[in-house]
């Protein structure tokens, strides 16, 4: 609580209230992108790769020539 007090007294947060919602709100955030990265480390990066080079060649021959 000291370190947020001076945190305050140094006007970097209005108040704790704020400074604690703030510090919340990283963390959270925080975790969201570690969660993310676990999901992305599990995907089959040469699958994906085909699949988007699929949907490209697709979408492409829908395109009308100009």
């Amino acid at each position: 609580m000291e370190r947020i007090d001076r945190l305050v007294a140094q006007r970097k947060f209005p108040n704790r209230s704020r400074a604690i919602q703030e510090a919340v709100r990283d963390k959270l955030d925080r975790l969201d992108r570690g969660r993310l990265a676990r999901e992305c480390a599990k995907l089959d990066r040469a699958f994906e790769q085909k699949m988007a080079d699929e949907g490209l060649a697709g979408d492409l021959e829908e395109w009308p020539e100009f």
